[in-house]
């Protein structure tokens, strides 16, 4: 393994961007939804656990639901209001999970409940990492990972490098883009934390090349105390992903099934860490997140300040094309989640609503492989899509998994977007790998 970035990293695509609709737009806030539809669920990890009771009166900021346990993180009121129920609520996973129903109050200033601040130059790394988990910070590029346990530094390891995380190359979402522009204050203020917390050496903020104005933005705002550099790298997807990366910054390469402390690397998105900033220093909770809402079936298109638990219902009727709605999608094209209950709702790892219209769907249809090797090709991590798609329909899940690396696929998509032969296979191995998890966990007994 070598340092020294390489600037970029092998194979990957260059899809369609479509983000200059949104990225020269100002973040807005959204409006509050008379009801709020709030998951305990929006993060890995046991649900968080209720501490109001129907009836109650709550103010935007305060404790709903506490942790439940280490791999899990408390839950905020997004506004003042009444706890109506305390129930079950639809998730974007299609199952139906723990939650709260929160009717807003409108006579309300809405203002937030504040805890005890944290000061970074004062506080321990444990104690840092206990205001994170308290204030219910997860990953805001998707995968909503509770930020405390990923800060957190095996005895054995040591983090030489942090990584801020604002490459955003998933197509049409540029809410990365509008923080750095807008909340750079909140971005340095959140790296003095990840410091205290990683014990990291230096930092390096990571940024495609079609972004050059945050970068410059950022560049001109470091303060002088932090060792704090801006890297450019070019345009490809999916280089927001950790592994990629890393070796697009460093030149190292993270081993198969390995993590990236196992290089001396941790990564943080760059929402995550302006989440911090903006949160630690009054002892706040989060209740919103920023948003990029965009696509052909909406009519106000950009980036807005969502408070978390508002219903997808709300959002199109406030922004959609009535007429026009047609396919709806959490997060990006690639990497996102099409929608089937628009009852579900804005949740902490929530970073994009893209909306099609209802216009004649394209062809669906899969077509038999004519082994042209694109998806070899594409696949940034050299899997063997072809192979492992033939093994998934034939539901070989072990063998992908102990021969063909499955686990290592983090289904970026490249190779569904290559296929000329229009085969899922993203969705194969999404379902191939919840096979292998759910076997190892009767295995286990944790099933």
């Amino acid at each position: 393994m070598r340092r020294g970035g390489s600037n970029t990293y092998r194979h990957g695509i260059h899809p369609a961007e479509n983000k200059s609709e949104t990225n020269g737009i100002p973040i807005r806030q959204f409006p509050f939804a008379p009801l709020l539809i709030i998951p305990l669920v929006q993060h890995i990890g046991n649900p968080s656990k209720p501490v109001v009771h129907e009836g109650q009166e709550v103010e935007r900021g305060e404790l709903l639901a506490e942790a439940d346990g280490y791999l899990s993180v408390p839950v905020h009121a997004p506004a003042s209001g009444k706890i109506r129920r305390i129930g079950r609520v639809p998730s974007i996973s299609g199952n139906m999970v723990d939650g709260i129903y929160l009717e807003t109050s409108h006579s309300s200033a809405q203002e937030i409940a504040e805890g005890i601040p944290v000061d970074p130059e004062k506080s321990t790394a444990e104690e840092i990492l206990a205001a994170i988990q308290n204030a219910g910070i997860v990953g805001l590029g998707g995968a909503a990972f509770p930020t405390h346990a990923k800060l957190k530094i095996p005895d054995a390891k040591q983090c030489r490098t942090l990584i801020i995380n604002g490459i955003e190359c998933e197509p049409y979402l540029t809410t990365d883009h509008r923080v750095m522009l807008e909340q750079a204050s909140d971005i340095y203020r959140g790296i003095r934390y990840l410091i205290k917390a990683t014990g990291a050496l230096d930092v390096v903020i990571g940024i495609e090349g079609n972004k050059l104005d945050a970068a410059e933005h950022l560049k001109r705002s470091i303060p002088g105390d932090l060792p704090v550099r801006i890297q450019v790298v070019p345009v490809k997807y999916p280089q927001g992903s950790e592994k990629m990366l890393i070796t697009s910054l460093l030149g190292v390469e993270v081993p198969s099934g390995g993590l990236p402390i196992d290089v001396g690397v941790v990564v943080v998105n760059v929402a995550t860490t302006a989440e911090i900033g903006r949160l630690l220093p009054f002892g706040r909770g989060i209740q919103e997140r920023v948003v990029t809402i965009t696509g052909p079936g909406i009519r106000k298109k950009g980036n807005y300040l969502i408070p978390i638990g508002t219903p997808l219902e709300f959002v199109l009727q406030e922004l959609g094309e009535p007429d026009k709605i047609g396919q709806v999608y959490m997060g990006g094209p690639m990497m996102g989640v099409a929608v089937s209950d628009p009852n579900i709702s804005i949740v902490k790892g929530t970073s994009g609503i893209l909306v099609d219209t209802n216009s004649e769907p394209g062809v669906d249809r899969e077509f038999p492989c004519i082994k042209c090797s694109w998806c070899v090709d594409a696949c940034p991590i050299f899997l063997n899509p072809s192979k492992l798609g033939k093994l998934a329909r034939n539901e070989q899940y072990e063998l992908m998994a102990n021969s063909y690396n499955l686990m290592d696929c983090f289904e970026c998509g490249s190779c569904s977007f290559v296929c000329p032969s229009n085969i899922p296979l993203v969705q194969y191995f999404r379902i191939a790998k919840k096979a292998v998890r759910k076997s190892k966990a009767k295995v286990t007994g944790n099933a």
